[in-house]
């Protein structure tokens, strides 16, 4: 058993894509044409870490309630980790790529962090070794 993805909703597909592969580093998995349950066109895209198995489901908004939901999947809380070996380069690129931080790095027992947001205003956090 594994979990194979999780969805994010985000305003538009290729601003989301491009945040994700060009700032985070991501791969596009996959981008096929699909069809909402009533056979209006969207897109399957998949963007996940490289080695990872878990992906991550860009899934553009559709209709209100869901636009409400852009930015705040998790009620203003970290709702996504992002593990990396080298803490201090990956955030200094981040940072040179524009990232917004809302922390500043700081040490735990469980490793060094930073939250950031990504391109929809979900927190996140940056997780490095201690």
């Amino acid at each position: 058993m594994r979990l194979e993805l999780v969805t994010l909703v985000v305003d538009e597909y290729d601003p989301a894509i491009t945040f994700f592969t060009e700032v985070l580093g991501f791969e596009l998995a996959d981008d096929s044409p699909s069809l909402t349950n009533d056979g209006r066109p969207k897109r399957w895209v998949v963007v996940r870490p490289p080695g990872a198995q878990t992906g991550i489901l860009l899934a553009r908004a559709d209709g209100e309630h869901q636009r409400g939901a852009v930015g705040n999947q998790t009620a203003g809380r970290v709702g996504f980790f992002l593990r990396v070996d080298d803490f201090d380069a990956t955030h200094r690129r981040m940072l040179d790529a524009g990232v917004t931080f809302v922390t500043e790095p700081r040490t735990e027992p469980y490793g060094r962090l930073a939250v950031f947001l990504d391109i929809a205003g979900n927190r996140w956090d940056l997780l490095g070794p201690r």
